[in-house]
């Protein structure tokens, strides 16, 4: 037996002396692993007779049984030692005041802007900006929009004061960022990949609609863009900003003056127990209008249409901030009321990127 005694005095100080997990696994291995000492003892009991057989594999199991109760108890131990040291490194006293958020609230239209340019900027897409106060001729002319229109009324565009005799240009409160496209091309030139989010003014005013809100569009031209490229892109597009790994997206035939052809796009989804889900249901909602670049607008953007030709969207960010984050009311984005802007605003720090989400 005094192998035995040997063995136990032997495994209980290395299992006492076992620094962490990795070395106690070693312990293990070594006194009960298939090629342990004590494991490799337990095969030779075959060879004894049966009554030296009978003593001495009793007292050889007591050990194993020794030895494992000392492992797992030493296991315990090193685990509760982690927890108490991890406990004290992240203690908080629940007890003092909460700190203030001393930077205020990211509004929620602010942040659908910044996570629609880091999706886009991640598909190549650069971010082009122009006057607020634009031009008759970059609102209208410019993107194939008629004299005749109804957009060129003054029951639905805000025109700029003119004096008597003034026989200058009108302007307007632009009524779209299209205008921005047209001064990209001309700046730029192509191939081009732009959006242009901003503020716009039409004569609106409901629960659904504001006389200022802010719109959001994108063009690229190249030589060989087709519908195919846009499709792809809006399905990319919806993907990343409503976070969720499927979509299904419907085109329908429409008339814009500045595309041709034009579609509006509506995304699948549902409307159960009040609460919306993108990529599922029977349901479809329409969220953005698209279509290929009109001959005229390249033209007035200095692109010859023989040559190059490319798509262009648009679509409403306080609608797509409503859509997300469940507000109700557009008319709440501009009363400054700033218990609503607590509620929906985010940290100003939390800066949206793709790869660490979106809306965190």
């Amino acid at each position: 037996m005094t192998a035995l005694d040997e063995l136990r005095g032997k495994y209980i100080t290395a299992v006492s002396a076992a620094e962490g997990e990795a070395a106690l696994e070693e312990v293990r291995l070594a006194a009960l692993g298939k090629k342990g000492e004590i494991s490799l003892m337990m095969r030779e009991l075959g060879k004894m007779d049966p009554t030296e057989r009978q003593s001495f594999g009793a007292a050889l199991n007591r050990l194993k049984d020794e030895i494992d109760t000392a492992l797992k108890a030493r296991k315990t131990a090193l685990a509760d030692a982690a927890l108490d040291a991890r406990l004290k490194s992240e203690w908080l006293d629940v007890t003092l005041p909460g700190r203030p958020r001393a930077l205020g609230s990211i509004h929620p239209v602010s942040q659908v802007m910044e996570e629609l340019s880091a999706i886009f900027a991640d598909l190549g897409f650069a971010v082009a900006e122009g006057p607020q106060v634009e031009s008759d001729w970059y609102n209208f002319d410019a993107l194939n929009i008629p004299p005749e229109h109804p957009a060129r009324q003054e029951h639905d565009t805000f025109f700029m004061h003119r004096a008597a005799g003034d026989d200058r240009p009108p302007h307007v409160l632009r009524t779209h960022t299209s205008p921005v496209q047209v001064r990209a091309m001309l700046e730029r030139g192509a191939p081009i990949r732009v959006i242009a989010p901003g503020r716009v003014y039409r004569m609106d005013m409901d629960q659904t609609h504001s006389p200022m809100f802010h719109q959001l569009e994108g063009l690229a031209i190249d030589r060989d863009i087709t519908m195919a490229n846009l499709k792809w892109v809006l399905e990319e597009f919806c993907r990343a900003f409503f976070e969720v790994d499927k979509v299904e997206l419907r085109f329908r035939a429409s008339h814009f003056p500045f595309t041709e052809p034009s579609a509006e796009v509506d995304i699948r989804c549902s409307w159960a127990g009040g609460q919306l889900r993108i990529g599922e249901g029977d349901s479809w909602m329409e969220i953005l209008g698209s279509g290929m670049v009109h001959p005229h607008v390249l033209r007035s953007g200095g692109i010859d249409p023989d040559e190059w030709q490319g798509f262009a969207f648009g679509m409403g960010i306080d609608r797509l901030a409503m859509l997300k984050y469940g507000i109700p009311d557009l008319r709440a984005f501009f009363e400054s009321d700033l218990r609503w802007l607590r509620h929906y605003g985010f940290a100003a720090l939390d800066m949206p990127e793709l790869a660490g989400g979106l809306s965190r």
